[in-house]
């Protein structure tokens, strides 16, 4: 019918067939990203030197000759890890409910 014909030329042209482009976002380099990971969870850095400070006095203490502390250095370094892990872990479930 020609009205409808007339109605629909009325209503403009046809959308386009091409996809609208996506928008372009900037590059983060390494440390942009580690500064806003360190503000968004500041424990997961701060429980990392522990770790490697833990570690590092153990092998210390392990080199001279004093494995009683060697030993306890190395269990400390285990809780630096779990701490670690735990404050990654919490962090990730604070992301996962703000996103929300």
């Amino acid at each position: 019918s020609p009205s409808l014909w007339a109605a629909a030329m009325a209503a403009g042209p046809p959308p386009p067939l091409e996809p609208s482009p996506l928008p372009v976002f900037s590059e983060e380099g390494f440390g942009d990203k580690f500064l806003r990971k360190t503000r968004e969870n500041p424990l997961v850095p701060l429980g990392c030197l522990c770790t490697v400070g833990i570690l590092t006095y153990g092998l210390i203490s392990f080199k001279r000759g004093n494995t009683r502390r060697s030993q306890l250095m190395m269990r400390a370094r285990i809780l630096a890890q779990g701490f670690t892990f735990a404050a990654l872990l919490g962090g990730m479930v604070v992301t996962a409910m703000k996103s929300r």
